[in-house]
């Protein structure tokens, strides 16, 4: 039975109101579609956050659903699929359908739906866990390309190419990627950092400004000491970016620049690790284009690395 009390709430339509101009302002790409619910999700609330989950459910039948049918398995009405359908950036629900058929369409045809949401089984060979893991990354690495503005990342790789020094911020997961992005970034001459603990990385920030950059790393946008350090360095005049997946998280609020990824969760890998791989993909991406606007820099200081470590490579046909 539809729940027409939810669907008239204040505070729900003051969401709706707001996503729908974010939604609408940006586009939504068709291949994007069910991304884009996905990372809207956590603003929703009610009735309308009972549609999202109920698309993301099963996206196959709510693409051949009639409205009224949606509105019903949902627990919802006509009147919320509508203005769900405008949060998301969509004219009417026919145009939701047609990119929910065409996203799951392709999804099938490149078997990026084999395994995705079934539970893994104590018994199941590696065989089947590998056909999973594939298709879940596959279809993450898809949605975040859809979700990413290219616009951002070449914000963020001039204002890293200028800057006289770059800390990375992140906790636990988000940490090791941010290692990684470090550790790239050093190989090309940019003076970078990464920090994991709050009480350093805090101090480490209070010395950025002007022309610097603070770079933060989060699935959620909600890690405490990842905002306190993102939000020190910006409050000394450090350039900010939030690598994340949720455009209205508190770090993504904050932030001058916000990189969005998606993610697809598994049995044993839950979003927060299952994210791991987008935002690689993703600061890959950054750090490149980083690479590409110091050229010579960049292509002297990693031929230079290269050859530092270059003797301790073991010789072709060396006894190990």
């Amino acid at each position: 039975m539809a729940d027409h009390e939810l669907d008239t709430g204040a505070g729900t339509a003051v969401v709706d109101a707001d996503t729908a101009d974010r939604r609408t302002a940006a586009g939504v790409a068709a291949e994007g579609v069910l991304a884009r619910v996905r990372a809207g999700t956590e603003e929703l609330t009610g009735a309308l956050r009972r549609v999202a989950e109920h698309v993301l459910s099963d996206p196959e039948a709510a693409a051949r659903a009639t409205i009224v049918e949606l509105a019903e398995r949902s627990g919802t009405s006509p009147a919320t699929i509508t203005r769900f359908c405008r949060a998301m950036g969509f004219d009417g629900y026919a145009d939701l359908r047609l990119g929910i058929a065409a996203e799951t369409g392709r999804a099938r045809s490149a078997g990026w739906t084999v395994d995705i949401g079934r539970e893994i089984q104590p018994g199941d060979p590696l065989s089947r866990v590998l056909d999973q893991i594939m298709a879940a990354d596959t279809r993450a690495m898809h949605d975040t390309a859809a979700l990413l503005d290219l616009t951002e990342v070449e914000r963020a790789a001039v204002a890293i190419a200028g800057a006289s020094r770059v800390n990375i911020f992140g906790a636990s997961g988000s940490a090791l990627v941010g290692r990684e992005m470090q550790f790239s970034l050093h190989r090309i001459g940019v003076a970078a950092w990464s920090w994991s603990e709050v009480h350093e990385g805090l101090a480490s920030a209070a010395l950025l400004g002007t022309g610097d950059v603070g770079l933060g790393v989060s699935h959620t946008g909600q890690t405490r000491e990842t905002i306190e350090m993102v939000a020190e360095a910006g409050s000394r005049g450090a350039t900010t970016i939030a690598v994340t997946g949720f455009p209205r998280s508190p770090l993504a609020e904050l932030a001058d620049v916000v990189l969005l990824t998606a993610s697809q969760a598994t049995t044993f890998r839950p979003d927060a690790l299952s994210a791991r791989h987008p935002q690689l993909v993703v600061l890959d991406l950054l750090y490149i284009a980083v690479a590409q606007r110091t050229h010579d820099r960049a292509h002297a200081a990693f031929r230079r690395t290269a050859q530092a470590v270059d003797g301790h490579k073991a010789a072709k046909g060396a006894t190990p």
